[in-house]
Parts: structure tokens; C-alpha cells; sequence
């Protein structure tokens, strides 16, 4: 009987895709699955989530675009529809991704980045101008930024290290998103003890920069080296310590020992 009702909801899955592009005929396959999405996002809204969600993002001064789904049933959604995706070219789910970041919506884009990260298998180095533009055009805010960079952008750099003086470039950018990003992109590769003197060329890039989420991004991938590597972190905050901002001390030094810590932190005489 299950298998029955999941038979005859295929069937009726498909039927209705084929009725919307009778009613419009111009309506192509991407769309259809894009629609298809949005909808369930849709009907799974929460409102309470979304006052929180839209809260949350005001501290950062930010307005976010949302339907208020939980995190939790966004991925498993994601999950549910890359099954049936992930036979396609790996450049038609790129822009099945870009139809879903062209909504606005925090949900759609959270899908389009996990079916990308999903995708790491495959990438090759003409991927990079694809990532780079959506960081250059969706990512508007700390959400979308470490999104993508931890997870698909970093990933690609962790697998073409030859575009790390593309991503040191982001360090110039008058874009508070770019500059974050060109630290929070290092992480994927530092967990993976990997690129460790780049993290530091990030971290001079950036030492002294007056944006108090760039300043946490970098104090983040330094904490996250200081995993792995604590005496090479410790070494870099005590030689740099009287000229980063104090919020990129304390979280370059969170995850080091309680005597290092007071050391880092200890005033000048």
C-alpha cells in the first residue's frame, strides 16, 4: 500500500509538471523544480521562526528574505530533492543553484549551497568563476557568507590551492563579505591541516582591517587553526598582538590553554 501511494504521488508529481507547462509553455524543467521547492518551503513556514530568524539577523543590520523554515527541515528537504538532481550534468545543477540564490529567499539559497558542496567530487578549475560570482552577488550578509565558504568554496580551494592568490585578491575588496570571505574560505583546509603559512598571509592581509565582522572572520580562522597548530598561532598573536583589534585577539586565542590565553592578553608595561 505504501509503495502504492508513492507510486501514484509520482505520477501525480508528473502530471502536474506536465500541466504547468501546458499553461506555459516557456516554463522549462529548472523552473519546475525551482517552483516545486519553493512551494514545500512554503507550506512548511513557521512564523514564530521567522520573527526569530529576522531578530537574529537584525542585530548585523541585516533583512533577511525569508519563509521561516528551521535549519534542520531546509536540509532535509535539500537532502530529498538533490535525490532526484543528482543524475543530471553537474553544470545543469549549478543552475538549477542559480535559479534557487535569484529567489532572495535564506531557504532556497541554503539548498543551492548544500547541493553544491554536495557536488566537491566533481569540481574542476572553471568552477571558481561560477562560486566567485555567487559570493559576489548572493552573498549579502555572515549567514550566506560562511555558508559557502566552509562548505563548497572551501572546499574548492582546498582542492585547487593554485587560487589562493585569487582569494588573498578578496582581502582588497571594499565588500565587508568579500574580505570575510577570503578568511572564512581558509577554514575547510586548515581542518584539514592544510595551508597553514596561507592562513597567516590572510591574516596580515587583514590584520588591521576596521570591520568588526572581518575582524571575527579572520580571529575565526585563526582560533580554528590554533586546533592543530597552537604554538604557531600562539607565536603570530604575540607578534602581532598590539595591532590587531582586540576582537580578533580573543577569538584567535579562544581555543588555546588558559596560561597562553592570559599571556596574549596580558598589557603592556
Amino acid at each position: 500500500m505504501r509503495n502504492q501511494k508513492r507510486a501514484s504521488g509520482s505520477l501525480l508529481d508528473e502530471w502536474c509538471n506536465r500541466l504547468r507547462r501546458k499553461v506555459d509553455p516557456n516554463l522549462t524543467d529548472t523552473q519546475v523544480t525551482v517552483q516545486e521547492i519553493s512551494r514545500e518551503l512554503e507550506s512548511q513556514a513557521d512564523p514564530e521562526w521567522k520573527r526569530k530568524l529576522i531578530q537574529w539577523y537584525g542585530q548585523y543590520h541585516e533583512e533577511p528574505k525569508s519563509h521561516g523554515v528551521p535549519t534542520p527541515s531546509i536540509r532535509k528537504l535539500s537532502a530529498k530533492y538533490f535525490s532526484k538532481v543528482k543524475g543530471r550534468p553537474k553544470g545543469e545543477i549549478f543552475r538549477l543553484c542559480e535559479e534557487l540564490l535569484a529567489s532572495g529567499y535564506v531557504e532556497e539559497r541554503t539548498v543551492a549551497f548544500d547541493w553544491a558542496f554536495r557536488l566537491r567530487k566533481f569540481y574542476e578549475p572553471l568552477d571558481f568563476r561560477v562560486l566567485e560570482s555567487w559570493l559576489k552577488k548572493y552573498v549579502h550578509g555572515w549567514g550566506s557568507c560562511d555558508d559557502l565558504c566552509t562548505h563548497a568554496f572551501g572546499a574548492f580551494v582546498f582542492q585547487y590551492p593554485e587560487f589562493f592568490l585569487n582569494v588573498k585578491e578578496w582581502t582588497k575588496s571594499e565588500d565587508r563579505w568579500i574580505r570575510r570571505a577570503s578568511a572564512v574560505v581558509m577554514i575547510y583546509s586548515i581542518r584539514r591541516k592544510k595551508h597553514l603559512e596561507r592562513i597567516f598571509e590572510i591574516a596580515d592581509a587583514l590584520l588591521t582591517d576596521p570591520d568588526i565582522m572581518v575582524q571575527k572572520g579572520y580571529g575565526w580562522m585563526l582560533k580554528e587553526a590554533s586546533n592543530r597548530y597552537p604554538k604557531e598561532v600562539f607565536d603570530y598573536v604575540m607578534k602581532h598582538r598590539m595591532e590587531m583589534p582586540r576582537t580578533s585577539l580573543r577569538y584567535a586565542i579562544e581555543k588555546l590553554s588558559p596560561e597562553l590565553r592570559k599571556e596574549a592578553m596580558r598589557e603592556e608595561t
